[in-house]
C-alpha cells in the first residue's frame, strides 16, 4: 500500500492510534504511537526517538556508548509496505520502522536497515533471500499468592490434549495473524506443558523479520485477553524444555538466466538435494558459529537452553535432517523438492534481534560462498556422544555456554562486526555486557523472572 491508500484504510478501520514500532538492541519490541489525525505527516516526517534508546538494554539501564545518551535524535520512518490494523487491540494499527537521521539518512545503528544492507549484498551476487521462524513459547498463568509464573496446564508433547486445553486461545491468535496477512504452515504443542509452536509461512528476509515482531506482539496480547501470560523467552522454567526459534532459509536466483527464480540451496543427484553452493553457505556459518550465537542467542537466559542431547544445538556441526547440530539440512517434501530445500539454524531464540539475527547469518553464509569453505562432512550422529577427544579430531567445537564468552567470539569475528559496522556492533556488544553485569549476581531463579515477561 502507498501513503494515500493507508491514510484511507485507517480511516475506514477506524484506527485512532498508529504504531511505529521497532526492536531495539536488546531484543525488546518497543516503539510510539501518532494519532491518525497526523498519520499523513509523521508517514513522511517519521516520530522523534533519542539516540540513547539504541544503549538501553533489556533490564531498562543506559549501556556506556559514545554518542547515544542525553543529548541528539533519530526519526522511526515507517515502512508504509508493513501497515497492519491489530486485531487484538481496539482502534489500533501498527507499522515496523527504520531509524533515521534528523536529514533522512539512514542510521548506522538501526538493526532493520543492516538486514538491508546485507540483503543489497546478496543481490549483487543475483540472490536474494527467504527465511521463517519456528516460534516457541509457553503459555502460562500467574500465581496470585506466590507472584511466579506457572504452565497453563500440564500437557504432552505433540499431545492433542495440549491442542484441546488451550484449543480457544490458539484459534484466536491464528485468527489474529490471519487478519494481519500473516499464512500460518503448523502448530503443535511442544515438549514442555504448556509449551506451543507455530510455524508461519517463509517470506523474502526482511519480511521474515517484520513477522517475527508481529508474532510475538500477537501472540502476547491476545493471550492477555484470556487471562494467559505468554513468553518466548528462552528458558522460562529452568526444569522445562526451553524455546527456540529455528530460523529456515533458503537463497534464490535474481539475475536473468537459467538460475532467475530457482531455490539455489536445490541440486537434483546431491545427497538431500542440497547444493554445492548450500554447503558454501553452511560453511561459512560453521566458521562463523560462536560469534553468530551473540545475536541469535542474545541474551544470559539462552545459553541455559544450549545444552547438549537437548536438540538445542550444542556442537558446531551440520547433518541431514540431525535435530542436535547446530545446522540441520531437512529432508525434502515430494512434488516441491526444488522449492523446499532449506538450512535450519537451531541455535536461534526470540530474545536475539531478528533483524541482526537474520543479517548476521546471511553474512556468515555469504562470507561461505564467497570464499567457497567447505562445511565437512555432515554428522549422523548425536556429537555429544562423541568423545571430547573424538570432538577434537573432528574439528567441532562446543558452541559458547555463556553470553560474555560468545560475545568474546563476536567481536574477535571480523566478517560479522565489519557486516554490523562500528556503530551497531559497539553499541549492540555494550548493551549485552550491561545485561551480564546484572545478572552476575543474580540467582537462575531472579534471571529467569526478569526475562518471562520482556519476551
Amino acid at each position: 500500500m502507498d501513503k494515500h491508500q493507508i491514510i484511507l484504510k485507517a480511516k475506514n478501520d477506524k484506527i485512532r492510534l498508529v504504531r511505529f514500532l521497532y526492536c531495539d538492541n536488546g531484543g525488546i519490541i518497543r516503539g510510539k504511537a501518532t494519532h491518525v489525525d497526523k498519520l499523513e505527516s509523521r508517514m513522511r516526517e517519521g516520530i522523534g526517538q533519542t539516540l540513547a534508546m539504541q544503549a538501553f538494554t533489556g533490564v531498562e539501564q543506559l549501556a556506556a556508548v559514545e554518542g547515544m545518551g542525553p543529548v541528539g535524535e533519530f526519526r522511526l520512518l515507517p515502512d508504509p509496505e508493513t501497515f497492519v490494523t491489530l486485531p487484538y487491540a481496539p482502534h489500533a494499527a501498527s507499522m515496523m520502522c527504520d531509524m533515521v537521521g534528523t536529514d533522512g539518512v539512514p542510521w548506522e545503528a538501526c538493526p532493520r536497515t543492516f538486514l538491508k544492507r546485507i540483503s543489497a549484498r546478496l543481490a549483487a551476487h543475483g540472490m536474494r533471500a527467504e527465511a521463517a521462524v519456528e516460534h516457541e513459547f509457553y503459555l502460562a498463568r500467574k500465581d496470585e499468592q506466590t507472584g511466579k509464573f506457572l504452565p497453563a496446564d500440564s500437557s504432552l508433547c505433540y499431545s492433542s490434549i495440549g491442542l484441546d486445553e488451550q484449543a480457544h486461545v490458539i484459534d484466536a491468535i491464528l485468527a489474529a495473524l490471519e487478519a494481519q496477512g500473516i499464512s500460518i504452515e503448523l502448530f503443535h504443542t511442544e515438549l514442555g506443558p504448556a509449551q506451543q509452536e507455530l510455524s508461519i509461512q517463509h517470506a523474502n528476509v526482511l519480511r521474515a523479520a517484520d513477522n517475527v515482531c508481529l508474532v510475538r506482539e500477537t501472540v502476547r496480547s491476545v493471550a492477555r485477553d484470556y487471562g494467559l501470560y505468554a513468553t518466548f523467552a528462552p528458558k522460562p522454567f529452568l526444569d522445562q524444555a526451553g524455546s527456540g526459534a529455528h530460523i529456515h532459509m533458503s537463497l534464490w536466483g535474481t539475475e536473468r538466466g537459467e538460475q532467475a527464480g530457482k531455490n539455489l540451496f536445490f541440486e537434483e543427484g546431491q545427497r538431500g538435494g542440497f547444493s554445492q553452493l548450500g554447503k558454501y553457505f553452511v560453511g561459512g556459518v560453521l566458521k562463523h558459529i560462536r560469534g553468530l550465537v551473540a545475536l541469535t542467542c542474545g541474551s544470559p537466559n539462552s545459553y541455559r537452553r544450549l545444552l547438549p542431547h537437548y536438540w538445542s544445538s550444542a556442537y558446531s556441526v551440520y547433518g541431514y535432517d540431525n535435530r542436535e547440530g547446530a545446522i540441520r539440512i531437512p529432508s525434502l517434501f515430494s512434488g516441491r523438492e526444488a522449492n523446499s530445500a532449506n538450512i535450519e539454524l537451531k541455535c536461534a531464540d526470540h530474545s536475539g534481534n531478528p533483524y541482526l539475527a537474520l543479517g548476521a547469518l546471511l553474512a556468515a553464509g555469504l562470507d561461505g560462498i564467497e570464499k567457497r569453505i567447505e562445511p565437512g562432512e555432515p554428522q549422523e550422529i548425536d556429537p555429544g556422544n562423541y568423545s571430547d577427544e573424538e570432538r577434537a579430531r573432528l574439528g567441532i567445537q562446543r558452541l559458547p555456554t555463556t553470553l560474555s564468552e560468545a560475545l568474546d567470539e563476536l567481536e574477535h569475528d571480523t566478517v560479522l562486526t565489519e557486516a554490523l559496522g562500528p556503530l551497531l556492533a559497539t553499541s549492540y556488544i555494550a548493551v549485552k555486557r550491561n545485561e551480564i553485569e546484572f545478572f552476575k549476581e543474580k540467582t537462575p531463579e531472579e534471571e529467569t523472572a526478569q526475562h518471562f515477561y520482556k519476551y
